[in-house]
């Protein structure tokens, strides 16, 4: 696997989270959020409330899509559904790790076949590891054993291995998965947020600053921004701190 081009900018790095109702009010913060945010997420909740109509319409306004579904089923099931999304023209999409080293592999193999076939713009595929919203307790609850770091660092080496572009993972786990996968992998991270601001339900958290010098890739911050008395000011203020923490880890 050759390691897909990091962002170039610090905008590009800023993913956030469309988790509201409707079409509307998604597309409020899209008009509103443009010119600041680089990639917009779609998850389940908009996404079965509005379709896959609400991916074209946001890129039509000139935006990049996260379409965050997190699939998980047969190897087969799996890829169908990855074509679907790069027919959609998602920027990049999601699938668990834990589906299997077949699921992935496949998943991979069907959506490049079909991306020369049809002359499509590749998508970057995330390997989901485990949760943000999960702790080590979570995880013994469910039997995982291994502990919660040594849990998403074999996921990512499995995710890696397949020829997944890339994985999601807590910015806690990033310097185990960088010293256990190297600079191959693109890591996005939730669990990110700005000095001040509730952890909400997350339990694995650092600050954009923090992050991106451990060796994150993309920050998906959804409620700091959209909760501030001003987004659009709270959204440059955390590209600030990806710009500072891009310089520091140039030094290291």
């Amino acid at each position: 696997m050759n390691r897909r081009p990091a962002p170039a900018n610090s905008r590009e790095r800023l993913i956030f989270p469309l988790d509201v109702d409707s079409s509307s009010e998604a597309l409020k913060l899209v008009d509103l959020l443009l010119d600041e945010v680089g990639i917009f997420k779609v998850g389940k909740q908009l996404f079965l409330h509005s379709g896959p109509e609400i991916i074209r319409t946001i890129r039509k306004r000139g935006a990049e899509v996260f379409l965050d579904l997190k699939f998980h089923d047969i190897p087969r099931t799996v890829a169908r559904a990855s074509i679907e999304a790069t027919r959609l023209g998602a920027k990049m999409f999601t699938l668990h790790a834990s589906g299997s080293t077949e699921m992935m592999r496949t998943t991979v193999q069907e959506v490049d076949q079909v991306c020369r076939r049809e002359k499509l713009k590749r998508p970057i595929l995330l390997a989901v590891t485990v949760l943000t919203s999960l702790g080590a307790e979570d995880l013994r609850r469910i039997g995982f054993r291994s502990g919660l770091e040594s849990q998403v660092a074999r996921l990512a080496r499995l995710a890696t291995d397949s020829g997944m572009d890339g994985v999601v993972a807590s910015p806690l786990e990033v310097k185990r998965i960088r010293r256990e996968c190297g600079i191959k992998p693109l890591l996005v991270t939730p669990g990110v947020r700005p000095h001040a601001e509730a952890w909400d339900d997350q339990k694995r958290v650092m600050t954009p600053l923090e992050a991106i010098r451990a060796g994150s890739d993309f920050l998906v911050i959804g409620r700091p921004i959209r909760d501030a008395e001003d987004p659009v000011a709270m959204a440059r203020e955390i590209i600030a701190d990806i710009d500072k923490g891009l310089a520091r880890r140039r030094k290291k």
